[in-house]
């Protein structure tokens, strides 16, 4: 299992991360955080598919085609854990190294964006508190890494629960969706 959930992790992690990069740059450098917020889910999509081809790799090479939901389910989280950890590994490293005052960026292009949208003052108090809570994320490490973990890993989670439902198949009879 070790070797085919790493090669599946990395990959999946490989993709969401280069995305990653590529968007935290653009925005850095070039102010346009809603475009490359769009380029970050869409390189969750296209490395979380992974999770199932992952899942389904172990079942029909290391498990003579048949696999219970809870092993299904074990194998794609610990892809999406591989490929997740491997995401916030990399954004501490270019955040702590290379954009230091990234969330700062952030908070003023949210802040222009809504004055420029004319939100009124009691919205734009309820932008300035939220980004108050993202502030008191990222005033420590762990909070840094709670907070990178909370982008990815979820939908990664859901991910593995539907690779799980979808594979599922016992011995002698498919009890999955897809027979594969």
């Amino acid at each position: 299992m070790k070797k085919n959930v790493l090669t599946f992790g990395i990959i999946a992690g490989l993709i969401v991360t280069a995305m990653m990069v590529a968007s935290s740059l653009a925005c850095y450098y070039n102010l346009n955080f809603k475009g490359n917020e769009v380029l970050v889910y869409t390189g969750m999509l296209v490395a979380f598919p992974f999770i199932f081809i992952g899942v389904r790799n172990y079942r029909n090479k290391y498990s003579q085609g048949v696999i219970t939901f809870g092993k299904a389910f074990k194998v794609g989280f610990f892809i999406a854990l591989i490929a997740s950890s491997y995401y916030t590994l990399v954004w501490l490293a270019e955040y702590y190294l290379f954009i230091p005052d990234f969330v700062d960026k952030y908070a003023n292009h949210v802040m222009t964006q809504a004055k420029a949208s004319g939100a009124t003052e009691a919205q734009l108090a309820g932008k300035a508190k939220d980004l108050e809570f993202v502030y008191t994320m990222y005033k420590t490490p762990i909070g840094v890494i709670a907070a990178t973990y909370m982008e990815v890993l979820p939908l990664g989670t859901i991910v593995a629960l539907i690779s799980a439902l979808i594979l599922r198949r016992r011995s002698g009879k498919l009890s999955g969706v897809l027979s594969n």
